[in-house]
């Protein structure tokens, strides 16, 4: 009988702590993107995008997004900022471009945070886009890399859209530029 009451004294044990370490890889970090026209709260997957929230959180905590802009608004698809001033000036990147996360699996869907870039799938810096409906097409494939999502709103979804539903010009050789620029005034962590 002592022995399976001890056996069962460290089955619960091996349970709690179980439940405790699940438990404390939850993803937790939060930033505020603060913008001209209202705030955005978003959650980060550290757990699951780590290099992308490393990443990220190394230019939120050098205050680098502070009066840059989201410079590409395309309704129905995204919005794009972290890499241009008001006048389309190119804020030059701090940290080298970091490892494409896609291969994590987790969907470009709406409300979701993801790491620009060009075409060269390892090239993400500073920039980052919302999306404002679900993008299968940006998720990796058996066509290739796809775009690294690493957080999602969670709070701040109806700003997200008042951005998608500016208007927007062409100014040099940027399209989809909003006419009154929406200025990212911070990101802080929460």
């Amino acid at each position: 009988m002592k022995l399976i009451t001890l056996f069962l004294c460290a089955l619960i044990v091996v349970a709690m702590t179980t439940t405790t370490l699940a438990q404390s890889k939850e993803d937790t970090t939060k930033v505020v993107i603060s913008t001209t026209i209202g705030d955005i709260t978003v959650l980060l997957y550290e757990r699951e995008s780590p290099v992308s929230v490393k990443n990220f959180l190394a230019y939120v905590d050098t205050s680098f997004y502070g009066g840059l802009v989201f410079h590409r608004v395309i309704p129905g698809f995204m919005v794009q900022g972290g890499g241009f001033t008001k006048n389309m000036m190119k804020r030059q990147s701090v940290f080298p471009p970091i490892k494409n996360e896609s291969d994590n699996r987790i969907k470009n869907d709406r409300g979701t945070l993801a790491m620009a870039r060009t075409q060269d799938p390892h090239s993400a810096t500073s920039q980052f886009f919302i999306n404002l409906v679900d993008n299968a097409s940006l998720d990796m494939s058996t066509q290739g890399w796809g775009y690294a999502v690493f957080g999602k709103v969670i709070e701040g979804m109806e700003i997200v859209d008042k951005i998608a539903g500016a208007r927007t010009q062409t100014v040099g050789v940027f399209r989809d530029v909003p006419v009154e620029p929406i200025i990212i005034v911070s990101v802080k962590r929460k």
